[in-house]
């Protein structure tokens, strides 16, 4: 059963500080005040085995809100000398950057409530973290199929190979936790759909049930996001709670227009005095994140910046930051940012969601952001700590994004969230899935339909849509392997058994997961050779020289 908890009846700090051992205790008031609306509801449901979805802005404490009650009991583990060298917590998001953050920010906690448990005179183990995802080495996972760490931080693609792999899918026997951060990213598009089928496919493999933790900061509606987190049990919904404190910081938004008249005035006359009211207002704010909605749009600005206030803009005050910007820069700016050495940084989507990037008191967005939940979304990454108000201003480019912006304001002051669409049925999906499954074993078809209907997105998939599946994987269809559709699979249809076929199965699997299309991509040197990131070939053909 789906159910929300009552957010009114808040219980007292030391109650729920109780639960905790104390050495994280101890940590927490050393390092906070109070605990944030979240982690009051969170920490004892966590520390319960309940599935629980949280929803609240940046800056509340939701990363905390999960992690705090499974690092205490992981140090319990540690306490009782029964911590083994397995994964037992399984952090997802969509981003890498947001999985490197994570790292960074757990790390510190980690050791530091050692330290404060040898202060009590009580010796913990390490509790390890590393981060799999495409960026780490192939001398790392080595590493970690060696010594696995207890949680491991990863994306949706990485999970899904790891759960076809021979030897390092043993160390996640034991997994007790999965957290989904960022979850309306993923629960609109397939590669949410992908992560839904990996979960249920990792609840097969451990057994018995673990405790899905979901995080957002813009969720509606809530409920179906909630059962897209949970799935079904033989076709009846797993429980979950659902915390919800969208809403407990104020916002300042305004929308402005940096010429009198947009209908009449020169496009060109236009573009100079919204870049004369963006420095304006970078000027009179410590730090500030301008949103783009493209990543050309994104260099465009800060070229622009740096060529109409030369004096102003140099490469020490302003940085780009998007997904084609190299891993390297990217990082580079991140931690400039976070120390507060940088006056404005400009990002497309790539700084949307909840990467750690200090205080910034202004957000500005140029022209519409599309959507109410993003425009709250990006505007939520001012004002970063508690009480504090997130401030955002929206510079309109024309009369179009004039009336979008405005009704788009109005909608956010009255906490109106545009649904997210979950996908259903994505049969292209579900056939990477019974690929990457026969890889596994051999498959009883009932066994696998039941395994797949447990996901939210497959709860009503028709039998004869899975065999047709079934079929195509197969190579029933003779037709098409003029098209290069070969078998991977090999069904019995009499026995209605399915395997894996062929000794390259698991290298086509793993090389053609996901859902993200693949790109020829360019890379761009800058002259003295220094890697700066890489461009679509359909963007490099539209640029000018």
């Amino acid at each position: 059963m789906i159910s929300f908890v009552n957010t009114k009846k808040l219980p007292k700090d030391e109650k729920v500080l109780a639960l905790l051992r104390p050495y994280v205790r101890e940590w927490f008031k050393r390092n906070f005040k109070q605990l944030t609306l979240p982690q009051k509801f969170s920490i004892p449901l966590i520390k319960k085995g309940e599935n629980v979805l949280i929803t609240a802005p940046t800056g509340i404490g939701k990363t905390l809100s999960s992690f705090l009650a499974i690092i205490d009991e992981l140090f319990i583990l540690g306490e009782k000398k029964e911590l083994e060298d397995v994964v037992y917590c399984v952090y997802i998001s969509p981003l890498r950057a947001l999985d490197n953050d994570i790292l960074k920010n757990l790390i510190i906690p980690l050791k530091e409530i050692r330290e404060i448990a040898k202060e009590m005179g009580i010796e913990l183990p390490e509790v390890r973290i590393a981060v799999r995802t495409g960026d780490v080495s192939p001398h790392e996972k080595q590493k970690q199929l060696r010594l696995p760490p207890h949680i491991l931080v990863t994306t949706p693609e990485t999970i899904a190979i790891v759960l076809s792999t021979r030897k390092f899918k043993e160390k996640f026997k034991k997994v007790r936790w999965v957290i989904v951060d960022e979850i309306h990213e993923l629960a609109n598009s397939k590669r949410g759909v992908h992560l839904s089928l990996s979960l249920e496919r990792l609840q097969n493999f451990v057994g018995k049930p673990f405790v899905r933790i979901g995080m957002g900061a813009t969720l509606e509606p809530l409920i179906e996001v909630a059962k897209f987190l949970v799935g079904y049990e033989n076709g009846k919904e797993r429980d979950c709670k659902i915390i919800d404190a969208r809403f407990v910081k104020p916002l300042d938004i305004k929308l402005l227009s940096p010429v009198k008249d947009l209908v009449y005035t020169p496009a060109e006359t236009i573009t100079n005095s919204m870049y004369k009211l963006l420095d304006k207002l970078i000027q009179q704010h410590r730090t500030t994140l301008v949103f783009t909605n493209t990543r050309s749009g994104t260099e465009r600005c800060v070229h622009h910046l740096k060529q109409m206030f030369p004096e102003v803009y140099t490469d020490e005050q302003i940085g780009a930051h998007h997904s084609s910007v190299s891993r390297e820069i990217r990082l580079e700016i991140e931690d400039k940012l976070k120390n507060g050495k940088l006056k404005v940084v400009v990002s497309s989507t790539s700084l949307e969601l909840g990467i750690d990037i200090g205080y910034i008191d202004l957000v500005c967005q140029l022209g519409s952001p599309k959507s109410i939940t993003r425009c709250i979304q990006r505007i939520g990454r001012a004002g970063h700590r508690l009480h504090e108000v997130s401030k955002g201003r929206i510079i309109c480019m024309d009369r179009d994004d004039l009336v979008e912006c405005a009704v788009m304001i109005q909608q956010a002051y009255r906490y109106f969230l545009d649904k997210i669409q979950i996908p259903e049925n994505c049969l292209d999906v579900l056939a990477q899935h019974l690929m990457g499954m026969s890889l596994e074993k051999k498959w009883n078809v009932k066994e696998a339909f039941n395994l797949v209907r447990n996901s939210y997105c497959y709860r009503n998939l028709k039998w004869k849509d899975f065999l047709s599946v079934l079929e195509f994987l197969s190579g029933a269809y003779h037709t098409l392997e003029d098209k290069k559709v070969c078998a991977k699979i090999w069904f019995d249809p009499k026995d209605m058994m399915f395997g894996r076929r062929g000794k390259y199965a698991r290298v086509i699997y793993s090389l053609n997961i996901g859902t993200i299309p693949d790109e020829v991509k360019i890379k761009v040197r800058s002259l003295d050779g220094r890697y700066i990131g890489s461009i679509e070939e359909e963007f490099l053909q539209r640029l000018l020289p």
